[in-house]
Formats: structure tokens, C-alpha cells, sequence
């Protein structure tokens, strides 16, 4: 059997990740883990958010992975170097990506960063894009209200479109030309966002860039899977499968889906 791609995140956000995956490699086998148990990371302390995204990582390490995927900025921001150099297989965040596609975006070097209280907190963004370049205005904002909108499955219709307007408010005078979805939930309310931020406003998900950066990872490898074979893909959450469920199933068009619950850590 072909080894999987590990997917990782405090919740159901990282779909948004393991949907770009699949549709850009769709030979490739994902498993997927999920702690909507203890959902939202982003306004816990750093040392207790590394040791949940430990024990989630272990816990994949052991379903023979070829590569694993930190797809929430919260953990990626505090532990993603310390996995890199622990684990033998390559491990990527989401945030050097997103900080990538944003730079290939921007026109007038604003540009808006959306996060949970830890991500803001961590200043990981403004480092990866000054990083790439130096003239850029950053604009973050702590969105505490969208993750838990997002877990219960109520991110569309008229409550969520309110706490969109009111989260966002801030960033209406700041003449940004582009804007980092700076948590993988965020995409979900894409939608209400680019209404609530206008057309001139480009909308950025790290997605896209990071299915990108898996694809030419695993491509210098030589480790894509070449076999036309429909991948049978694996999702665990620490919480509510029939609310992960729903959603997964929303989002990645798969009624056929089946969700397991686990406990963390394991053994």
C-alpha cells in the first residue's frame, strides 16, 4: 500500500487543506486527524498548544506517512520546526505558503492578516512576509468568534454574516489590496468575507499554495503515488463525528465519508 499524507489540525479547518490536496493529487491517500475535542487552540497558552499538536502528530507518525501536513497556523507557529527536525519525513506548516501567496497578490504592499489570538500573538505571518519583503504594511486581526462558528457547522446565513461585518470592521479603512485567511477554518467563511471586504480586496487561502508545495516535495522525492487507484482516505476527530461529519461532507463533496473518533493522547 502506498504510504498516506498526514493531515493534522485543532479541528475541521485543515479540510480546507486536505481539499486542495485532493484535488490537485487526487492519487494521493490522506489521514486525516481532527481535535475538535479541545477546539479552539488559538487562545490557549504555547506550551499546551505544542503538546496537543505532539500528540497529534504521533498519532499519525504511526499510520505510515510519507510526509505530514501541520495545517493549523496556531500549532504551525509553535511547533513546526521542533517536528521537522524530530520526525524523518518531510513536515510542512501553512503559514510560509500563505505568506507566499499573498506576496504573489499584493499590488500595493497592504496586507491584512486574519488569525486566532495565538497566530496574531506569534507574529509568524509579519516574519514570513517581511522575510520575503521587507516594504510590506501588515494589518493582523484576532477573529476569536470564527473558529467556534466554524466547529458548530453554523458558518453561513445571517449570524455568521453579522460577526463577519463586525470582526472585519477594523480593516475597511485600511486600503489593504490583499487578505490572509491566517487559520484554516477561515476558508469556510470565505464567502461572507470577500462580500463584507469588496472586489478589490484579494482573499487569500493557504490552501492552495500549500497542495502546491506538497506536490513538488514529494515530486523531487519521487514518492507521488503513480497508481490511478481512488485513494481510500481516513478522517479522526476528538470530538463530535456527526458534526465533523457534516461538514466534511459538505466540503469535500463526499457522502461516503466515514469519521472516527479518537482519544489523545494514546498510549
Amino acid at each position: 500500500m502506498d504510504k498516506a499524507i498526514g493531515v493534522m489540525d485543532s479541528g475541521i479547518g485543515g479540510l480546507t487543506v486536505a481539499k486542495e490536496i485532493m484535488r490537485q493529487l487526487p492519487n494521493e491517500r490522506i489521514v486525516y486527524v481532527g481535535d475538535t475535542a479541545r477546539c479552539p487552540y488559538g487562545p490557549r497558552p504555547s506550551q499546551e498548544v505544542k503538546e496537543f499538536t505532539w500528540e497529534m502528530a504521533k498519532f499519525l507518525y504511526h499510520h505510515d506517512l510519507k510526509m505530514l501536513i501541520i495545517a493549523c497556523n496556531t500549532a504551525t507557529a509553535v511547533a513546526l520546526e521542533e517536528i521537522q527536525e524530530a520526525f524523518d519525513i518531510p513536515v510542512i506548516g501553512v503559514i510560509a505558503p500563505g505568506a507566499r501567496a499573498a506576496i504573489k497578490h499584493t499590488k500595493n504592499d497592504h496586507i491584512g492578516i486574519l488569525g486566532t489570538i495565538g497566530t496574531v500573538r506569534s507574529k509568524a505571518y509579519e516574519h514570513s512576509l517581511h522575510d520575503l519583503r521587507p516594504t510590506i504594511e501588515t494589518y493582523p486581526l484576532a477573529c476569536p468568534k470564527f473558529v467556534p462558528l466554524v466547529e458548530s457547522g453554523e458558518h453561513a446565513g445571517s449570524m455568521a454574516k453579522k460577526i463577519v461585518a463586525e470582526t472585519l470592521q477594523p480593516l475597511k479603512s485600511k486600503h489593504l489590496d490583499t487578505l490572509i485567511l491566517g487559520c484554516t477554518h477561515y476558508p469556510l467563511l470565505q464567502p461572507l468575507i470577500e462580500q463584507f471586504m469588496g472586489p478589490s480586496v484579494s482573499v487569500i487561502s493557504s490552501g492552495d499554495e500549500t497542495a502546491r508545495e506538497v506536490s513538488a516535495i514529494l515530486a523531487y522525492r519521487n514518492d507521488l503515488n503513480g497508481h490511478n487507484v481512488e485513494p481510500r482516505h481516513h478522517f479522526y476527530t476528538t470530538g463530535s463525528t456527526t458534526i465533523f461529519g457534516r461538514v466534511a461532507k459538505e466540503w469535500l463533496k463526499n457522502d461516503k465519508l466515514r469519521v472516527e473518533m479518537i482519544r489523545l493522547p494514546r498510549g
